[in-house]
């Protein structure tokens, strides 16, 4: 039998499913996040030592309909509590049947890709809601997860919905694993390899910890991503593919041609719904949101310094390093692939800093951490953007955070693949000057690095922190 993947982090998710076991009335439970981010993983660890059936819908392709949900449904039912020819022409039926196999028991119901299984057929959800309130939920020791890797599907149609109000004990969404847990997956190894060698797979994975799996601690990043992206068969050849066809279907291309754009430059919602040609109004709106909710791109938002309010100027980044990476390097040489014709790995070092920002932003508590900020004292922070006007300059903040104590943490998040030298105070001391503050604001620089700074930058004590890489990772 082959040995399990260890199971890292989740311990704060964990916990709190663990709680809902020692009450005495029913739970439902949501649980939501991008393909591959761990979703059924932690729902396997958290079942381990309960009785649990976990039922999964098919993926969608051409020929999935209602009806072959419900057959598989049926089927799953058959096999995993050992009944007979269940019937599987109405959900009412099918939830009612299993209502009554689980009257009893002290059981976690699972319905995985909740979204591939009822979003074909407009009466589920109605009928789940139903035989929540009529069956389901009298057994106080049951509780059921409604997991799927569609966000804004569940949100707009369980969240949301007036029939789900006030019925969901726990809502989880999943975001990528924090960089210390990232580090645990080069195991017993860990403490041999470089930040930097760590820095430049994370460049490709990201925290996701499917893709995290993969690591061979005892090969180089580069090895590692070669057998990853540029070998047929390799996980994340075909991943982009198979994530975006299952998310997204018949609207695909319009997804492809929005992350696309975004995997260039940020950019604002105006602006990307002219670069893919859509008329004016909500539907632009729908795919961005679609894709946020997904985990894929972030809404920035800038904010007004002075009182601390968020502005409506917002724009939209491509969070995600797998995409961006998949985008400029793996998509334009996958017929070579599909050859096994690629012989050597391409440089990708023009997206890195990217890819760094990406990593460092989606880690802010650790920067909290690293620069003594209590949580409790941030009034916003975000990636900060200012528009050139008649009376202002432009301005753009890699990361900004504002504290009530009208403090601001100005962070330029900066990679290079050499120590980095004093130039870096010139463009910091730019913004500084460009950046519209009242008065009675304090502003402490802050550069986090990859690579090692200068000794000019280190003793010219212009920053008030200098953070290497490294601490992310400990």
């Amino acid at each position: 039998m082959p040995k399990e993947t260890p199971f890292y982090g989740r311990e704060d998710e964990l916990k709190r499913l663990r709680l809902l076991l020692k009450k005495t009335t029913s739970s439902l439970v949501v649980v939501k996040g991008r393909r591959r981010i761990g979703k059924s993983r932690l729902i396997v660890e958290f079942t381990k030592g309960t009785k649990a059936y976990i039922f999964t819908g098919l993926p969608p392709t051409e020929t999935t309909t209602a009806q072959t949900q419900r057959e598989y449904f049926a089927l799953q039912m058959e096999r995993l509590l050992g009944v007979k020819k269940v019937k599987n022409d109405d959900w009412a039926y099918l939830f009612w049947r299993l209502a009554q196999l689980v009257k009893s028991k002290k059981v976690v119901l699972v319905l995985d890709e909740i979204n591939w299984i009822g979003s074909l057929d407009d009466t589920f959800l109605g009928k789940l809601k139903s035989a929540w309130d009529t069956e389901f939920k009298n057994n106080p020791k049951l509780l059921m997860i409604l997991s799927g890797s569609m966000s804004s599907w569940i949100d707009e149609n369980i969240m949301s919905s007036t029939g789900f109000m006030g019925r969901v004990s726990l809502d989880l969404t999943l975001d990528e694993l924090p960089l210390p847990i990232c580090n645990l997956f080069w195991r017993k190894k860990a403490s041999r390899i470089s930040a930097y060698e760590k820095f430049k797979l994370l460049s490709v994975t990201g925290g996701v910890p499917r893709y995290l799996e993969e690591i061979d601690p005892d090969s180089s990043a580069e090895d590692n991503i070669y057998n990853l992206a540029f070998r047929k068969g390799g996980l994340l050849v075909e991943e982009f593919d198979r994530i975006f066809s299952d998310l997204f279907s018949k609207r695909f291309q319009k997804y492809k041609q929005i992350v696309e754009l975004l995997a260039e430059q940020d950019a604002t919602s105006e602006q990307i719904r002219r670069k893919v040609r859509l008329e004016p109004g909500g539907t632009i709106s729908k795919y961005l949101e679609d894709l946020v909710e997904t985990g894929y791109i972030s809404r920035d938002n800038t904010w007004k310094i002075k009182n601390g309010a968020e502005s409506n100027l917002c724009k939209f980044r491509l969070k995600d390093n797998y995409l961006r990476f998949y985008l400029k390097y793996i998509e334009p040489r996958r017929g070579l692939i599909e050859k096994n014709r690629v012989v050597a790995l391409p440089a990708w070092t023009s997206i890195m800093g990217l890819q760094f920002e990406n990593l460092v932003l989606h880690n802010f508590h650790k920067i909290y951490s690293l620069l003594g900020i209590d949580p409790k004292e941030v009034i916003y922070d975000n990636p900060y953007f200012q528009r050139s006007n008649n009376t202002q300059a432009g301005c753009q903040i890699d990361y900004l955070i504002q504290t009530k104590f009208n403090t601001l943490y100005l962070c330029e998040v900066k990679f290079s693949k050499d120590p980095i030298g004093s130039a870096v105070i010139k463009e910091v001391e730019q913004k500084i000057e460009r950046l519209l503050k009242p008065k009675n604001f304090s502003i402490r620089p802050v550069l986090i690095h990859v690579n090692g700074v200068t000794d000019s930058v280190a003793e010219s004590e212009f920053f008030a922190k200098i953070i290497d890489f490294s601490s992310f990772l400990g």
